[in-house]
């Protein structure tokens, strides 16, 4: 069940009415404060309710669940140090809605979890238009591409790009995914073996378990084995996979596969499908074509796949890939996906994005060779979009064009860097370098709340840099009204005295 704010009972919270610790107040510069009320909390309050029945106990609110994600990300703390200085802190407990200071704990970490949930990435995007493009005019129709006309004006820089978002699993290679499902289906074997009706008068069936981990232990002791030996000990671990998955054929139609924990129940239906890949990749050995569609590089995390990009840590990573761009240096999430894509294909969509948040078309696109094909060429031409880079074809003969174009190119090189650096920003400060969440689900609502947790530091900096230019002016205005006060204050002690 949830109780909706609107209710008599919930009474929306003010600044004034917080009670704080030993008496004091809180400051109203503090940064908590200020995000406090930067944030639409009413906005999408309905569309959280909705998840929940009418009966039951009352569940979180809408704003603790947000704000302790928010808090999560912009501190980089762990689920357990959120709760804890949650705890602890009164600021953070105006934050996340309290209308005073609790000596208890908000609610177990445990629900965080349920937080990442609930709350999806499509619901985070919204929230983060919403909080970046407060003041600007959007318009309602995304694809409105017939009303183009000639004298629309284009304002403003779109920087567009992609990357990989790496997930927290150890390399893959088929002989270590293997083992992996080895002792996990001896592991269900087990299991269905304690609950076998007739284990008393019936062998166990045998696994071979210590034979099958002396010869993996002899294979990952090698530091660079052959594919001779590689293959052969893919082969090993294949025919021990394929056995143990016979044995719980044969056993489950005396002992239901019920008797297994969700979560162990679903690793076994991933290992059928990884041995079948793994089957047909070693039996194409030697042909043409060896790729594996929706190829399974982790168990427990069946949804990750493998994203080839040529870096220099490495050729490849695993785990999403995502498209952005960049409009005043706030960060939007237009697109993430498990697969592998072509980021050059998400250029129109992102032009449509940004006409769509501010109300026209970007004067010009600072995007990455990838993006420079001839039918992107021909909708930015079309629509008279500059798209940044050097033009196809040969370069032509005049040397006064070619090096003002080389110089534009540089500039424009120059403008992109800003990607990048909140890419690099991303990943070393908000972890976005490694997800350690778990489900597919939970994994998206991650990426989009360090896009939204980067967002809002920047409007917070922004805010600070904004109030320190205006300074000055503060300064001498209250300076002129104090002066005016105590020249009215003079007067008025005059005419007093005078009667």
């Amino acid at each position: 069940m949830y109780r909706n704010r609107k209710d008599p009972s919930q009474v929306e919270l003010q600044f004034v009415d917080f009670k704080s610790p030993f008496g004091e107040k809180l400051r109203a510069d503090n940064r908590w404060v200020r995000l406090s009320e930067i944030i639409p909390w009413d906005s999408f309050e309905e569309e959280y309710s909705s998840k929940f029945g009418t009966t039951g106990n009352p569940a979180i609110p809408f704003r603790v669940a947000l704000g302790s994600l928010i808090i999560k990300e912009r501190c980089n703390f762990t689920d357990e140090d959120t709760v804890e200085h949650i705890h602890e802190n009164p600021y953070l407990q105006y934050f996340v809605g309290f209308t005073q200071y609790s000596e208890e704990r908000p609610f177990n970490p445990s629900m965080m979890t349920y937080f990442r949930k609930r709350i999806s990435s499509d619901m985070l995007c919204a929230i983060n238009e919403k909080i970046v493009l407060k003041n600007e005019d959007k318009r309602e129709d995304d694809d409105c591409d017939d009303d183009i006309h000639d004298d629309e004006p284009r304002k403003g820089k779109m920087i567009i790009d992609a990357t990989c978002v790496p997930e927290d699993i150890r390399y893959p290679t088929d002989a270590s995914l293997l083992n992996e499902a080895r002792e996990l289906t001896e592991r269900v074997i087990d299991i269905l073996w304690a609950h076998h009706p007739h284990r008393n008068n019936v062998r166990k069936p045998r696994t071979y378990r210590q034979l099958a981990r002396k010869h993996f232990c002899s294979f990952i002791k090698l530091k660079r084995p052959s594919r001779k030996r590689i293959r052969k000990e893919v082969k090993t671990q294949l025919q021990y996979v394929k056995r143990n998955l016979k044995t719980i054929n044969t056993m489950k139609s005396d002992v239901p596969l019920t008797c297994l924990d969700t979560n162990l129940y679903r690793k076994l239906l991933v290992i059928h499908e990884l041995y079948r890949q793994q089957s047909e990749h070693f039996k194409s050995i030697g042909k043409k074509n060896r790729s594996i569609r929706n190829r399974i590089v982790s168990i427990s995390k069946p949804h990750v796949r493998p994203i080839v990009r040529g870096k220099a840590s490495g050729d490849t990573e695993f785990g999403a890939k995502i498209s952005v761009s960049l409009i005043d240096g706030k960060m939007f999430l237009d697109r993430l996906s498990w697969d592998a894509f072509n980021e050059g294909g998400d250029l129109i969509s992102q032009s449509k994005a940004y006409r769509r948040r501010t109300g026209f078309y970007p004067e010009s696109i600072h995007a990455d060779k990838i993006y420079r094909n001839r039918e992107n060429l021909r909708w930015c031409k079309s629509r008279n979009i500059r798209l940044s880079g050097s033009p196809l074809g040969r370069p032509s003969k005049d040397l006064v064009k070619n090096k003002l174009l080389k110089k534009l190119i540089r500039e424009d090189e120059g403008v992109r860097n800003a990607v990048e650096g909140a890419f690099g920003v991303c990943k070393r400060r908000y972890g976005l370098s490694r997800l350690l969440t778990k489900l597919k689900s939970t994994s998206e609502t991650t990426v989009a709340l360090i896009i939204l947790a980067i967002n809002l530091g920047k409007i917070l900096k922004d805010l600070f840099v904004f109030i320190f230019k205006r300074m000055p002016e503060l300064v001498i205005t209250v300076f002129r009204n104090s002066k005016t006060i105590a020249t009215k204050i003079s007067r008025t002690d005059a005419i007093i005295m005078t009667n």
